[in-house]
């Protein structure tokens, strides 16, 4: 699909009128914001009375008082409510985090030696070579000796009578 290019003209005049109408429409809102003010101010707050005297001012004086007491009452407490929900909404996005957890990408069985996993780990710069099994432990297997077992007869014979629990006791 092609498309043709508009005049440079038509687009100025386009853009005027696109303008001229945002601006009618703007002037529109801003009349009907006002008419909407003042009917909800004619509703909601009547016209003072000024013609009594100074008792029925200071009368009137403390009514507002109480009442503007009793929003600012519910205003703190709607503030506190909104407080709280943010702050349970946002512990409810941490258990969710938490419960979805991470989720870990399968991982690829990868076969490298162990000149390769060198040069990874330190760059081209460095040429090492490590023989990991020259430096491995030699383990020797050791053949235990057994205590030859002596003839137990031999040993009560040797700790019969006195002297041999003295020669038990002094050998200690």
């Amino acid at each position: 699909m092609s498309e043709k290019k508009m005049a440079s003209s038509r687009k100025s005049h386009l853009k005027s009128v696109m303008l001229s109408i945002a601006k009618n429409l703007l002037e529109k809102e801003a009349v009907d914001m006002k008419k909407a003010k003042e009917t909800y101010m004619a509703e909601n707050c009547p016209a003072p009375n000024m013609s009594g005297g100074i008792a029925e001012l200071q009368e009137m004086i403390k009514k507002l008082a109480l009442t503007i007491d009793k929003i600012d009452e519910e205003r703190y407490d709607a503030e506190a409510k909104v407080a709280k929900t943010n702050k349970e909404i946002e512990d409810l996005k941490i258990k969710v985090v938490d419960l979805q957890g991470i989720k870990k990408p399968a991982l690829k069985k990868v076969r490298l030696s162990a000149d390769a996993m060198l040069s990874a780990l330190l760059g081209t710069k460095h040429k090492a070579t490590i023989d990991f099994k020259a430096n491995l432990k030699q383990v020797k297997k050791e053949v235990k000796e057994e205590e030859e077992v002596a003839d137990w007869r031999k040993n009560i014979d040797n700790q019969a009578g006195m002297d041999g629990r003295k020669k038990k006791f002094e050998s200690v």
